[in-house]
């Protein structure tokens, strides 16, 4: 996990996308390219591509199809989700600022990778 943003639920993903990849790039400044869900499409793709120079490929659903299907690279995420979601403070909402989950967050990450290190 390389950035984290937390905001409050009634801010939409894309409308946080802008601080994210912002906080990105400024930590980040090798990075082209960032694949995200269908969720972010509209003006961040052109904001980020001529304000931070990144290119935003949206995966986006297969036409016409209903229920669960494979796309490209998403596991990742839901996989990364999963991991966090195994540390009790994850999953619920206990923080009471924004930047204490943002923190969590990022301690779990350091923990999973960790103990994942350390079997190999």
């Amino acid at each position: 996990m390389l950035t984290v943003v937390v905001t409050a639920a009634s801010i939409q993903d894309r409308d946080a996308g802008h601080r994210l990849l912002a906080a990105l790039r400024g930590t980040f400044s090798t990075i082209r390219l960032v694949r995200a869900d269908g969720g972010y499409s509209g003006r961040l793709l052109g904001w980020a591509k001529s304000v931070l120079a990144l290119q935003v490929g949206v995966i986006k659903r297969k036409p016409g199809s209903t229920g669960f299907h494979v796309r490209a690279r998403v596991w990742v995420v839901e996989r990364t989700f999963a991991w966090l979601n195994k540390y009790r403070r994850c999953v619920r909402d206990y923080e009471a600022k924004p930047e204490n989950h943002e923190a969590m967050v990022l301690v779990v990450t350091i923990a999973t990778m960790t103990r994942r290190l350390a079997r190999t």
